[in-house]
C-alpha cells in the first residue's frame, strides 16, 4: 500500500464554515470596527456633501439654519455653475434649475408627447361670436433669475405648473377670444393677437424672473358647426372668385384678340401701302426708263439722220462721181470672173477706162 493517502474534496459547507468563524472573530476585534467605520466615513461623507451641478443647469442654494439674513434662498450672486460644488449636508442644499431654453407644448395630441418638453392640455378658446375654437400652442422661456423662480415657485419644476401655464392659458384665451371666427380664420388678426398675448405673458412672468421667448400659435381647429359653415362659405367665396377669374379672363382675351386684330390691320394697311410704295417707284422707275430710252432713242435717230443728211450732202458735192465708182468697185469686190460682151454698141472693154466710168455715170 502507498504511504500517501488520497484527500478528500473539500465541500462547500467547510468553506462557509471557516469564513463565517473568521468573521466571528474579527468581529471582537476593536481594530476591526475602527478600520470599518474609517471606511464608512471615507466613502460616504463626499457624496453626501457634494452636489454635481450638469452643464445645463444652475445650483440655487438655500441654506437651512442660522441667521434670519443668511437662512433661506440665497439670491443669484451666490449660484453655483456646473461642477462639481460642496455643500454641508444638512445645512445647505443646492436645487438644480435649467438654465437653457425650456418648451411647454399645449396640445392633446399623443404624438406631442416627449421628455424633453413639457405638455399641457390644448388651449379651449370661446370667440366673440359663439364658436370654439381648439388651440395647440409652444411657449419657449428661460429661466433669467432661478432664485427668485424658487422663491416664487417652492421647487424646481413648479414653475410651470404655477406660473408659465396658468398664466399662459388665461391669456391666450383673453386676446385671442376678442376674435370673431372670420378674423379667427383670415389670420392677420390671429397673428396681432398672438404677439399681444405673447407681450402681455412676457410683462407677468417678469417680475418672477422669467424671460418668455416666443408664443407660437401652431394649430388651432374650430367646431364641428362653424367648420362645416365655413368651409361652405369659402366654397362659395371660391366660386365668386372662380367666376369673376372667369370674366376678367374672358375680358383680358377679348382685348387680346382685338389687339391681334389690330394689329393684323395694321399689318395689311403697311403692307398694302409698301406694295403700293413699291408699284409706284416701279412706275416711276419705268416712265424714267422709257423716258431716257425714247430720248436717247430719239437722239440716236437724230444723229443718224444727221449723219445721213451730211452723207447725201457729202454724195452731191464734188467728186461724188468717184464716189459712186467706188461703191461700184466694192460691190464687184470678191468676185472672181464676170463675162460681157467686148463687141458692139453696148460691148465692154475692161481696159476702156472712160467707157467704164461712163458706164456707171461718173462724169
Amino acid at each position: 500500500m502507498s504511504d500517501i493517502e488520497p484527500r478528500l474534496p473539500v465541500s462547500g459547507g467547510a468553506v462557509l464554515g471557516f469564513f463565517g468563524r473568521l468573521f466571528s472573530r474579527l468581529l471582537r476585534k476593536r481594530w476591526f470596527w475602527i478600520l470599518a467605520g474609517i471606511f464608512l466615513v471615507a466613502w460616504i461623507l463626499p457624496s453626501a456633501c457634494s452636489t454635481y451641478v450638469p452643464p445645463n443647469m444652475v445650483g440655487v442654494l438655500q441654506v437651512n439654519f442660522g441667521d434670519n439674513d443668511r437662512k433661506g434662498i440665497r439670491p443669484d450672486a451666490e449660484n453655483r455653475g456646473p461642477g462639481t460644488h460642496f455643500v454641508a449636508t444638512g445645512i445647505e442644499r443646492l436645487h438644480l434649475m435649467p438654465t437653457d431654453l425650456q418648451v411647454v407644448n399645449f396640445s392633446d395630441s399623443s404624438s406631442e408627447m416627449s421628455i424633453q418638453a413639457r405638455t399641457a392640455p390644448s388651449i379651449k378658446i370661446q370667440t366673440n361670436d359663439g364658436y370654439n375654437v381648439q388651440l395647440d400652442v409652444t411657449v419657449l422661456y428661460r429661466l433669467k433669475q432661478p432664485a427668485k423662480v424658487l422663491q416664487e415657485s417652492g421647487s424646481e419644476r413648479a414653475c410651470e405648473d404655477r406660473l408659465v401655464i396658468p398664466r399662459a392659458d388665461r391669456i391666450l384665451r383673453k386676446s385671442l377670444g376678442e376674435l370673431n371666427s372670420e378674423e379667427f380664420y383670415q389670420g392677420p388678426r390671429r397673428i396681432e393677437k398672438s404677439k399681444l398675448a405673447h407681450d402681455d405673458l412676457a410683462a407677468e412672468l417678469a417680475p418672477f424672473g422669467i424671460e418668455v421667448e416666443a408664443v407660437l400659435v401652431r394649430r388651432y381647429v374650430y367646431d364641428e358647426r362653424y367648420q362645416q359653415l365655413i368651409e361652405g362659405r369659402k366654397i362659395k367665396d371660391q366660386t365668386v372668385f372662380l367666376r369673376q377669374a372667369e370674366a376678367k379672363s374672358a375680358i383680358e382675351q377679348r382685348k387680346r384678340d382685338t389687339a391681334i386684330a389690330e394689329g393684323r390691320a395694321t399689318t395689311d394697311v403697311e403692307l398694302s401701302r409698301g406694295r403700293a410704295e413699291v408699284q409706284k417707284l416701279g412706275s416711276q422707275a419705268d416712265l424714267y426708263r422709257r423716258t431716257k430710252a425714247a430720248e436717247g432713242k430719239l437722239l440716236v435717230e437724230l444723229a443718224e439722220a444727221k449723219g445721213t443728211q451730211l452723207e447725201n450732202a457729202a454724195l452731191q458735192g464734188a467728186g461724188s462721181e468717184n464716189m459712186v465708182g467706188l461703191k461700184m468697185a466694192d460691190v464687184l469686190k470678191g468676185v472672181r470672173a464676170i463675162v460681157l460682151s467686148s463687141d458692139g454698141k453696148d460691148g465692154t472693154n475692161p481696159l476702156d477706162l472712160q467707157t467704164t466710168l461712163r458706164k456707171f455715170e461718173v462724169k
